[in-house]
């Protein structure tokens, strides 16, 4: 996977997944519509703000509360590069995997990065550096069969392509 590389979106401590995305919009399919919607309750420029690539950076326990997809689902549709924290909730980081948003864990990393300064993310080497002020970071490396399936697209597209590769070989 390359790296990715965009501008820092700086947030606190357990951001619960109905901050993310609010439950009354459950009923929307449309990944793209319900981008529209994340964090509208608590900073509502974000949707229209956000620039394909860009970075959220998040404190402890991202993405705790209910376990909806939609949570996930929306930042990636919004094209954000990645998501670090230095921890998230457990259901919150399998399902951002599993539908093909980067997504890494990095102690310390809300301490040194300010809102909108650039970053650049190695998922693959959990190198995180701050061009701004040159600082770098140390995040956990993603294992190879993880880069892949975010390098797919997701789960269910990383499945279909090893699916197709053993009745191609068969």
């Amino acid at each position: 996977m390359d790296r990715i590389r965009g501008r820092a979106w700086k947030f606190g401590d357990a951001v619960n997944t109905d901050v993310i995305y609010p439950g009354k919009y459950l009923p929307l399919t449309d990944p793209k519509e319900m981008a529209l919607h994340a964090f509208e309750g608590v900073r509502p420029e974000f949707a229209k703000a956000v620039k394909p690539g860009d970075v959220l950076v998040a404190g402890r326990y991202f993405g705790c509360g209910s376990s909806r997809e939609q949570a996930a689902t929306c930042l990636k549709a919004l094209g954000l590069g990645a998501v670090i924290a230095e921890s998230f909730a457990r259901i919150y980081y399998r399902n951002a995997i599993n539908l093909g948003l980067p997504i890494s864990v990095c102690p310390g990393i809300s301490k040194g990065i300010e809102e909108g300064q650039e970053l650049e993310v190695d998922l693959a080497s959990g190198t995180i550096k701050n061009l701004a002020s040159g600082e770098s970071f140390q995040a956990q490396p993603l294992p190879p069969f993880v880069l892949e399936i975010l390098e797919a697209g997701g789960l269910i597209p990383y499945l279909k392509g090893r699916l197709r590769s053993t009745r191609s070989r068969a």
